[in-house]
This record gives structure tokens, sequence and C-alpha cells, in this order.
């Protein structure tokens, strides 16, 4: 599927949180270039396991793309990743907020220069009030509550065996900038896109988050046991001629506080 050939992103973003958003929109038809410092990304050293001498974790988030070596604290490689910025449609960054300012690639100053630039901003927290703080799987896992609602309710605050909003918040930049990418087909016009892990992390509890919003409810973790009673219990309710659900006379609907515990 070749939907977004023809565009160019400038992939300024490193380890998990940031490439693995532009290797799906490479995966779709788009030529993404990697910019990467003369180390190179810092996942090509986590080692092992490899595949031909080549970090399985690197390619894991990398693969389509093209890359290159540049040091932007260097002038001339500083330069030349200014003019790859004005032939590409996107821009991915995951820097600290406000980073990129020295370098004059923050959003503010390269859609005055490109206003047809896409730039897609991936942070921990946000650029305002959250920006300071690193932004970490596990720190968003520990305060968006996910922490709070895995594993035993006996037991102690359980993390996720990946780091899954590193991988949400991605997916969530991958539909923002397709859908800017469709405005400007309309307005003729580029913008500024920011996604973060925390509202990402928010954005999958789903419930548990519209419960406490909502009606300042305290989302439990569930018994395994219990839940698993709950998931093959076999259902008591019939269905009428037209294939409607309908209750029993004994077992007719009542209000039910949201998330019982």
């Amino acid at each position: 599927m070749n939907i977004l050939e023809g565009i160019t992103i400038a992939d300024f973003s490193r380890v998990l949180a940031g490439p693995y958003c532009p290797m799906w929109l490479a995966d779709l038809g788009a030529t993404v270039l990697k910019i990467e410092s003369p180390q190179g990304d810092d996942t090509r050293h986590w080692k092992p396991p490899t595949f031909n001498d080549t970090s399985t974790y690197y390619l894991s988030v990398n693969r389509n793309k093209q890359s290159i070596l540049l040091d932007l604290n260097n002038p001339d490689d500083l330069e030349h990743a200014h003019r790859i910025v004005e032939q590409s449609d996107v821009l991915i960054e995951n820097f600290k907020p406000g980073s990129l300012k020295k370098f004059g690639l923050h959003h503010s100053q390269a859609l005055a220069r490109h206003p047809q630039l896409i730039h897609a901003q991936i942070s921990g927290f946000g650029s305002e009030e959250g920006a300071h703080l690193p932004g970490y799987d596990l720190l968003a896992q520990a305060l968006s509550g996910f922490m709070h609602v895995t594993g035993d309710p006996d037991g102690p605050p359980q993390r996720g065996g990946v780091a899954i909003f590193d991988v949400v918040a991605d997916l969530n930049m991958a539909i923002a900038i397709c859908a800017a990418l469709y405005e400007r087909e309309r307005s003729g016009q580029g913008q500024h896109i920011e996604v973060d892990l925390l509202t990402s992390a928010l954005s999958v509890l789903v419930n548990q988050t519209s419960g406490a919003i909502t009606c300042g409810n305290d989302p439990m973790r569930s018994h395994p046991h219990r839940a698993r009673r709950r998931a093959t219990r076999p259902s008591t309710r019939a269905r009428s001629r037209d294939n409607h659900r309908r209750h029993p006379p004994d077992t007719q609907p009542r209000n039910l506080q949201p998330y019982p515990r």
C-alpha cells in the first residue's frame, strides 16, 4: 500500500516514542529520512539480540527508512539538516520541549520558514506544565494510574511488560499526521501537532479515565479469579423473536453505580 507515496518525512526522533510512528508511515509509502547523531540512535547499541550484527530493537522501529548521520552542533551539518527540512512535508521529533530552538528547528521557527510543513512533536508530558519531566514510559504508567489498576489486588501496583504508551503515542501521532496531510490538501497550510505519553496513557485507560473524571470514581484492580468467573458465566438474558435481548421478569435492569467494586 503506497497511499503516502510522494510524502517526505524528516525523522529527528530516537529510541522508541518517536521512530515507531514514521516507520508506519514509511510502510504506507512515505520516504523517511532518519537523522541520527554521529554515534547513531541509542538503540543501535542495545545488544543482544542482534540480526546481522544490528540491534533487533533498532530494526524493530526503523525499517524502510534512509539514515544519515548529522551533528547538529556542527554548522555544516546543521545547514544540511535545514535543507532536508526544507524539502520535507513532515518533521517528527521527540526532543525535550524547547530543545530545538538553539538549532532553529523549533516548531515556531520551522513553520515561520516553511508554512506548509507539518511539525510533529512527541513528548512525555506536553510542552507546558509537564515539559520539565523526563519522557519515560514507566513514569507515564505510574502518573496515569495504569499501574494502580494492574496486578493482583492484594499486591503492589505493577508496570506493564512492554513500553505500551511509547507505542500508543506513536500510533496516535501517525493518525494525527495523516489528518494534517489531508487538511493541508484542503487549506494549503501546515501545522504543529503535539502528542504526549500521559494523554496517550489516559486514552488507553478509556472507561477508568471516564469514571474518574466524570464522577470521581477510584478504579480498582479486579481479582483474577473473580474476573475469570465473570468472563465464563453464561448469560441469563433471553432473546425475543426479533432477536433483541430481553430481561427475564426476575432480572429487570437496575440503576447500577459505575465500576462496582
